[in-house]
């Protein structure tokens, strides 16, 4: 199942729809204009909240938790290394590792499966992504993974 992200280019926060295969809306994403760490709420099209990305500021490396229906069900952290960043998914025991720089990357389990590969279109308008999510189930949690990981590189080329 495929996903689709296109950020909107100009606004003071972030604002941007995921859409599915179809083309239809399907999440809408907002960011907290004034807030101590970055938040993000990701709503379904009946307005209800279905996940909520938090920074935790006091760390050293970029550390988000991730909560869907009010349980936190992941914790996201960067990974010191020297060459090629890493990110941790703490919860579902995932690892994201790839060319985050060119936009290119995956998300793994614990046994090396694929859970999503992301890829960036490099000529458009603003930011636009593919989510190529394996399994139904993992949607949203990927979802999120990947709206992590876009903080943590927007924050670090700022």
């Amino acid at each position: 199942m495929k996903l689709y992200i296109k950020q909107k280019v100009f606004s003071w926060k972030d604002k941007f729809f995921v859409k599915d295969e179809a083309g239809q809306d399907k999440y809408y994403v907002e960011g907290e204009f004034f807030s101590f760490g970055k938040k993000l709420h990701v709503q379904d099209m009946g307005g209800q909240e279905v996940a909520y990305i938090e920074q935790q500021v006091m760390h050293l490396m970029p550390h988000y938790n991730v909560y869907i229906g009010g349980q936190l069900v992941a914790e996201i952290v960067q990974k010191f290394t020297w060459f090629k960043p890493t990110y941790l998914i703490n919860g579902p025991e995932w690892t994201a590792q790839g060319s985050f720089w060119e936009h290119e990357y995956a998300v793994t389990d614990r046994d090396g499966n694929a859970v999503v590969d992301i890829s960036k279109e490099l000529m458009s308008w603003g930011d636009s992504y593919e989510l190529d999510v394996a399994e139904t189930k993992n949607e949203l949690l990927a979802l999120t993974v990947v709206l992590t990981i876009d903080c943590v590189k927007a924050s670090q080329n700022n």
